[in-house]
């Protein structure tokens, strides 16, 4: 999955100086556009400041934060499947057994996520050489180095931690906090130099300011700095504790289960997940409701931007474009955690949890059923608290908004059944899944900025629902697309009733 992740990452920034040159191709619209979005503390704290109005910075400004943040996800991911995940699945204590260094496991994780960090800053460095050599360097490095500091970071919680869900769950909590103080920093002030953007390892890639004087001390020194003293605490910690063990062991359970029932059991494991997925969504519904107003004035006149949210809302009405467009991508997202929580039975089945569960008088279907009620009931609860933040901050009426959410659900669905097929019947396949949603949601963020061709956004399910609000209701491609995920679903579960568990 590296490769994907180093290509997807540094492509986006790579690619992007061709998309925003044909939306503002002149110095005049750059201009104009630059002064629009430092005015927007909406916008501000969305993607940041606009610190120079070249391409290259329009570069660095719309694709930097998001890349950083990618980077930061691809690293914690790396780290804690390399260690604390190893651990957890008791492969580590084998390796352990022969000839393997203490601090070997740590090793390499932390060289496996630096040279997928290299990577992306190489992609990133190359691919926007033409816009200046010097700014490309420092932005590389600076998204780059952002992903190494929660490397380091995921290093140390992964010491703390008995669980590499646990550990996973904390590093990107701690990710959206950074992720939050640089927006609420940038939010207050347009200059960029709030002290909760400073505190924030986001907001370091965005004060490199590649391409608009690039502060080399920044991606040079401070970056290097904080990698480095979080990979000796990680390398010290590792040291004093057993393989398996953590500095924040598990707290026993009660004496007497009360725990009654499988879906109960599912509804324990996934209940966190869900809560934070839902707050995300409502709070994400929060600010991109108040921006809804202002979308005619963040496109102007600029006929190509119009026709990119028209593409993806489906109407010429531009702020109903641009509520179609938000829900269309809450769809794509609330996807991710469908296909999540779906393939959650297959991290119980790998990890030998589920065994012993069907040991006892519970069937397989009856143990699916309770992870997939959440899978399925889920993305209903996300979406409508998505679309009530939107309505909330839009301050019209709701009934149009959270009906449009609501109408992304059929391909929601159908995704996670496509989860339920892959586990079921092909589980060595099961990581699919995740390759499949991502690439959903690749076309429908960037394909009709890229103007692909029409066939290649209907590859996606969501390419085929009606852009509400604002075009007719059509029932047919809805109840095609539910009846597919039934039968998906079905065919799923027959594959896991035929096969034998853990193979």
């Amino acid at each position: 999955m590296l490769p994907v992740w180093a290509l997807v990452t540094g492509g986006l920034v790579a690619s992007g100086a061709g998309t925003l040159q044909g939306l503002y191709g002149t110095a005049a619209q750059r201009a104009e556009l630059a002064a629009a979005m430092n005015a927007n503390s909406s916008m501000r704290s969305l993607y940041g400041p606009v610190f120079d109005d070249s391409l290259g910075a329009l570069v660095a400004w719309r694709f930097g934060t998001f890349a950083a943040v990618l980077a930061a996800v691809m690293s914690l991911l790396i780290v804690v499947r390399h260690t604390r995940e190893e651990e957890e699945t008791g492969r580590q204590e084998l390796l352990s057994a022969g000839a393997v260094g203490r601090r070997a496991p740590l090793t390499a994780a932390l060289l496996t996520a630096l040279a997928a960090n290299a990577a992306v800053a190489l992609i990133v460095t190359v691919g926007l050489a033409g816009q200046g050599p010097a700014g490309a360097l420092a932005l590389g490095l600076a998204i780059g180095g952002t992903g190494m500091v929660f490397a380091t970071l995921a290093a140390i919680v992964a010491q703390l931690t008995e669980s590499a869900r646990l550990a996973k769950g904390l590093t990107a909590g701690l990710l959206g906090v950074a992720f939050t103080l640089r927006a609420a920093g940038d939010a207050g002030t347009a200059s960029g130099d709030s002290v909760l953007t400073w505190l924030s390892p986001v907001g370091w890639a965005e004060h490199t300011r590649a391409f608009a004087g690039e502060r080399w001390w920044l991606p040079l020194l401070l970056i290097p700095a904080a990698v480095l003293a979080q990979t000796a605490v990680a390398y010290g910690l590792t040291a004093r504790r057993d393989v398996g063990m953590s500095f924040l062991p598990t707290r026993p359970g009660p004496a007497a289960g009360r725990l009654g029932s499988a879906g109960a059991l599912a509804w324990r494991l996934q209940r966190g997940t869900l809560l934070g997925w839902s707050l995300g969504f409502l709070l994400a519904g929060l600010v991109f409701g108040g921006m809804v107003e202002g979308a005619a004035d963040i496109v102007g006149d600029n006929e190509q931007a119009r026709r990119i949210f028209e593409r993806m809302g489906g109407q010429s009405a531009l702020t109903g474009a641009f509520l179609a467009t938000m829900t269309g991508l809450f769809g794509m997202i609330a996807a991710l955690f469908a296909v999540g929580a779906v393939l959650r039975l297959h991290g119980e089945e790998t990890s030998q949890r589920a065994e012993p569960l069907l040991a006892a008088p519970v069937g397989r279907l009856r143990w699916a059923a309770g992870h997939l009620a959440v899978a399925f009931g889920g993305p209903v609860l996300i979406l409508l608290l998505g679309g009530a933040g939107l309505a909330l901050a839009y301050g019209k009426e709701s009934g149009p908004v959270l009906g449009a959410v609501l109408v992304q659900l059929p391909a929601v669905w159908t995704l996670a059944g496509l989860a339920v097929l892959l586990w079921g019947a092909v589980p060595r396949a099961a990581a699919g899944a995740w390759a499949v949603a991502g690439l959903c949601l690749a076309v429908g963020w960037v394909g009709p900025a890229l103007d692909l061709p029409q066939a290649v956004l209907d590859l996606s399910p969501f390419g085929h629902l009606p852009k509400l609000p604002g075009q007719p209701m059509a029932w047919g491609p809805v109840l095609a697309l539910t009846a597919l995920a039934a039968v998906l679903t079905a065919a799923g579960l027959t594959g896991l009733r035929r096969r034998d568990l853990a193979n």
